[in-house]
């Protein structure tokens, strides 16, 4: 008595068959078991069927690489340079207790909206809520301080003011 299991894939598909195996008295798990081997079958091609088409699809896409490698060369970053300038300016903080303080603040804040926005995500309808609300604020802000040339001279110069205030050079 054989039992026969079919496996389908988008790739390949294969039959494997168990044959039956006799038990010893003594023996808890079969000695024997046999799965015949199935070669992979090819898979079906994408690809135009003519070579010149192939070669010339080909051709082209090598050719927009060798453009994208020669259009993006920016030098290497040197580790040892990155870490001095980060040395300086650690060094030229003059209150690095607030700055570490901060920091750890600002760390726990994320852990915390991290919390929030989960439990948030878990109750069933609120998240589309929310959506629409993050919706609704952009829209408001897009017409608020984006759509007129004056909102968005305003704009600026509430961030310019907020970059010196932060900075302490007001």
């Amino acid at each position: 008595m054989a039992l026969a299991t079919t496996t389908a894939s988008t790739s390949m598909a294969t039959t494997a068959v168990f044959l039956p195996c006799r038990l010893p008295a003594t023996a808890k798990t079969p000695r024997c078991s046999v799965l015949p081997y199935l070669p992979p079958q090819p898979r079906l091609s994408t690809a135009p069927s003519s070579p010149s088409l192939k070669h010339l699809s080909e051709s082209r896409r090598f050719s927009l690489l060798q453009v994208r490698a020669s259009e993006e060369s920016s030098p290497p970053v040197d580790a040892g340079e990155l870490f001095s300038d980060l040395k300086e300016k650690w060094d030229a903080v003059e209150n690095k207790s607030t700055v570490i303080i901060y920091g750890g603040g600002a760390v726990v804040g994320v852990w915390l909206a991290s919390i929030v926005v989960g439990a948030i995500n878990s109750v069933p309808l609120l998240p589309k809520i929310m959506e629409l609300v993050g919706l609704g604020y952009t829209g408001w802000f897009v017409y608020r301080y984006l759509l007129f040339k004056q909102s968005r001279k305003e704009l600026a110069t509430d961030i310019e003011a907020l970059k010196k205030k932060i900075a302490g050079t007001e």
